[in-house]
């Protein structure tokens, strides 16, 4: 009888592992010739930096990123004085410029590591270099690591905590990075220097005074804290932090973000209610996919009243598959542009072994090209992370 269970555990964990890697194999026929055709783009790119274009209503430096926060207008009753609050409502003239440039550079990393992973050739490794050494080691463009002046409010703050959610794009970077630094053309000078800026960014997170308000922000602003510290302490190998959020996604995110039933309330509570779950949804996700291990697997873990990532994911996969069933308002900016190819259906079909999922996932928009949307899904070279 032992030997029976023995044998039907064997062929279960079998089956499990082709489905899994029969997941992976899919998404790399739908993805592949986009990936060549993206890098193709990305060896013909030069780096842009923060140090392209300064703002003046920045109280930082030239090396320091400077974004405004999305949702501050001039005040109709003062126009000279400070800006005032109009939830869901993006100010079309705002200073972006280092966020375009932030996202383009996640772009061309995660192009180039998705065909160096497809490949082996080691021409998209050397134009990696190119750019990852003009953000964080050349002293004439680098970025300094911290994000001090990031969502500042003209009138009332030079910056603020909410502005760390920006560097969400670097998290495709650090993924890159893990992914290309054992090629023969990436020297170990250049990635220690790289990997000492992303510690020392992970200090300043960790630290700052921004950086801890962030941290212990209650809705997706939290958790996104938590996934890009995960990244990055995935790049720098820094087992401790990792345990540390592996530990703070069990007992703070998802006991206190996620309802029993797997929503969201905080979001559900926005004006764009839509579109918050998913980005939630999406960062909660890719905390259990950077920090999950063989011994401690957040794909796995529930609490004790039921709460899991896989609740998650059934709870809002219905409104994704037809959005006609959302019950809520729509949403006040961006309600046509959503759903789109979501991390969280790929990744969660991959773990939990659901086609359906996937054939969701790949029927969605695999490359979206409205700015907001690209803002909001940071993960879009998810070939590099499987």
């Amino acid at each position: 009888m032992k030997k029976i269970k023995l044998i039907c555990l064997f062929v279960l964990l079998s089956f499990l592992s082709f489905a899994q890697g029969n997941i992976k194999q899919q998404a790399i026929a739908v993805l592949k010739k986009q990936s060549l055709t993206e890098a193709d783009w990305a060896m013909q790119q030069s780096p842009i930096t923060v140090t392209a274009e300064s703002s003046p209503r920045s109280a930082g430096g030239k090396h320091d990123f400077f974004s405004e926060a999305d949702y501050f207008w001039p005040n109709p009753a003062n126009p000279d004085g400070p800006y005032i609050n109009r939830d869901g409502e993006t100010n079309p003239n705002n200073f972006v410029a280092h966020r375009k440039a932030m996202i383009r550079f996640s772009q061309v990393i995660g192009a180039l590591a998705s065909a160096y992973q497809l490949t082996g050739d080691e021409k998209y490794v050397k134009q990696a270099i190119i750019h990852l050494k003009a953000w964080f080691v050349d002293p004439a463009t680098l970025m300094n690591p911290n994000l001090s002046f990031a969502q500042a409010v003209k009138g009332s703050s030079t910056g603020r905590s909410w502005g760390i959610i920006d560097t969400i794009h670097f998290m495709e970077v650090a993924q890159g990075i893990l992914v290309m630094q054992k090629a023969k053309s990436f020297d170990q000078q250049t990635l220690k220097s790289i990997k000492k800026w992303f510690a020392d960014y992970m200090l300043w997170l960790d630290t700052s005074k921004n950086g801890v308000a962030e941290k212990l922000s209650k809705n997706n602003h939290s958790a996104c804290w938590v996934m890009q510290v995960a990244s990055f302490a995935k790049l720098c190998n820094d087992q401790v932090m990792m345990d540390s959020l592996c530990l703070r996604y069990k007992n703070v995110l998802l006991p206190l973000q996620m309802a029993t039933d797997g929503s969201f309330p905080l979001e559900l509570a926005r004006t764009k209610a839509y579109g918050y779950s998913i980005f939630n949804l999406d960062a909660m996700t890719m905390i259990c996919q950077i920090l999950s291990t063989p011994k401690d697997n957040l794909w796995q873990y529930a609490t004790a009243d039921g709460k899991s990532i896989e609740k998650g994911i059934k709870y809002l996969y219905p409104f994704i598959a037809d959005k006609n069933k959302w019950t809520l308002k729509p949403d006040v900016m961006y309600w046509e542009n959503w759903p789109v190819a979501q991390p969280f259906l790929l990744f969660g079909a991959n773990t939990y072994h659901n086609q359906s999922w996937f054939n969701t996932w790949k029927s969605l928009d695999l490359k979206p090209t409205v700015e907001e949307v690209i803002r909001n899904v940071p993960i879009r070279h998810p070939l590099i992370w499987l």
